[in-house]
C-alpha cells in the first residue's frame, strides 16, 4: 500500500509541472517574471519526479534483498 502511495506522489510532481506550464502559457503576455517562476517550477517539478523514482526504486530493492537474506 505505501509503494502505491509513494507512485502517486511521483505522478503529482508531473502533475504539477503540468500546471506550471500553463501558467507559463497564460502569464507569458502579462507578467514575465511570473512566468520565469512557473517555469523554475515545472523544471524542480520534473527534477522531483525523477529523483523520487530512483529514491523509490533503490529502497524497493533493498527490501528485496533483505527478504532475501
Amino acid at each position: 500500500m505505501q509503494n502505491k502511495i509513494y507512485k502517486l506522489f511521483e505522478y503529482f510532481y508531473f502533475v504539477m509541472a503540468a500546471f506550471s506550464l500553463y501558467l507559463v502559457t497564460s502569464h507569458w503576455a502579462d507578467n514575465r517574471g511570473k512566468a520565469y517562476m512557473f517555469i523554475f517550477f515545472a523544471i524542480v517539478a520534473v527534477f522531483m519526479f525523477f529523483f523520487k523514482r530512483k529514491f523509490r526504486k533503490m529502497i524497493e530493492q533493498r527490501n528485496k534483498d533483505q527478504n532475501k537474506k
